[in-house]
């Protein structure tokens, strides 16, 4: 049986603003490196990132004795004309109205289609399960973005849920669990077996 441990990078400037953040590479905040470095994992037999710096500067700092993986289709949606906006700046956008009122299944406007974006982000996994089974790694973690997580576990995560039933705050994530070779073969399930939450 295979843990993955799931995580949301920390927090950035972007993200205090509730902006969407999706490819601008913001770094995280300063203070944010602090509440990081109060966890504290168990070793990983590998870990995994997003190419985006938030990613890669929140794994460094959680598992700083691991060399980073990156997987370049775990990078975070192209929310296009939304990109670096919030809900106020977008309030008289009637694209921004258009999507909100389709749940946000409507495509982002010069940006990704969410069904793109959800097969990008399985791709990845199903990469990073096949080298954790190649290998015989019994832990591994992914350092990733919100939209990342609830993209897999929308299609994978057991129990089911909606998509944005898996959302999860900065630095926060879930622990899971299943059998790569059944993933592989075609069984795919990433059974919850609890949920990573920072204390601010």
């Amino acid at each position: 049986m295979l843990k993955l441990t799931m995580i949301r990078h920390g927090r950035t400037l972007g993200n205090t603003k509730g902006r969407y953040i999706g490819i601008t590479d913001e770094p995280l905040l300063e203070q944010e490196r602090e509440v990081l470095k109060q966890y504290a994992f168990e070793d990983m037999d590998a870990v995994y990132t997003s190419p985006l710096k938030r990613c890669v500067e929140t794994a460094s700092i959680l598992f700083p004795e691991h060399e980073l993986v990156t997987i370049p289709e775990f990078r975070e949606c192209d929310f296009g004309e939304f990109e670096n906006k919030n809900y106020q700046e977008l309030s008289d956008n009637p694209n921004y109205q258009a999507w909100v009122d389709s749940g946000g299944q409507l495509a982002f406007p010069g940006g990704e289609d969410r069904g793109l974006f959800q097969m990008r982000c399985l791709e990845g996994l199903e990469k990073v399960i096949r080298q954790a089974v190649e290998n015989q790694w019994e832990n591994i973690a992914m350092v990733v973005h919100g939209g990342t997580i609830m993209a897999i576990l929308d299609r994978y995560g057991i129990p089911r849920a909606d998509y944005f039933d898996w959302h999860v705050n900065n630095a926060e994530g879930y622990l899971l669990r299943l059998n790569g070779e059944h993933f592989l073969a075609g069984k795919r399930e990433l059974v919850v077996d609890g949920r990573l939450v920072v204390k601010r």
